[in-house]
């Protein structure tokens, strides 16, 4: 884990204490405790309050990959299908 030291003005603080009041109904003391924690950007203060989560972007993958991780995908599930027949009897084993 990686410690970031921030320099922030008090004006422009107060500023981002204003500004989330306006938003929601934190009183100071926690406001300033969540931009800490949340490294003096208000607006993640405000999407926490909302509950708003941010979107993971999924890597791109190339036709290759797809191909191949679709594959995987349907000879798993053909296997265990098989596994479970067997399981039951409703398959001999060769």
């Amino acid at each position: 884990m990686e410690d970031s030291i921030s320099f922030i003005e008090n004006d422009k603080i107060e500023e981002k204490i204003r500004i989330v009041l306006g938003q929601t109904d934190y009183t100071e003391d926690i406001i300033r405790e969540k931009l800490k924690i949340h490294n003096y950007d208000h607006l993640a203060v405000i999407r926490g309050y909302f509950g708003v989560t941010e979107k993971k972007v999924e890597p791109k993958k190339s036709v290759n990959q797809e191909i191949y991780r679709q594959l995987r995908c349907r000879l798993d599930n053909n296997m265990r299908n098989y596994q479970e027949r067997v399981e039951k009897g409703e398959t001999k084993l060769v």
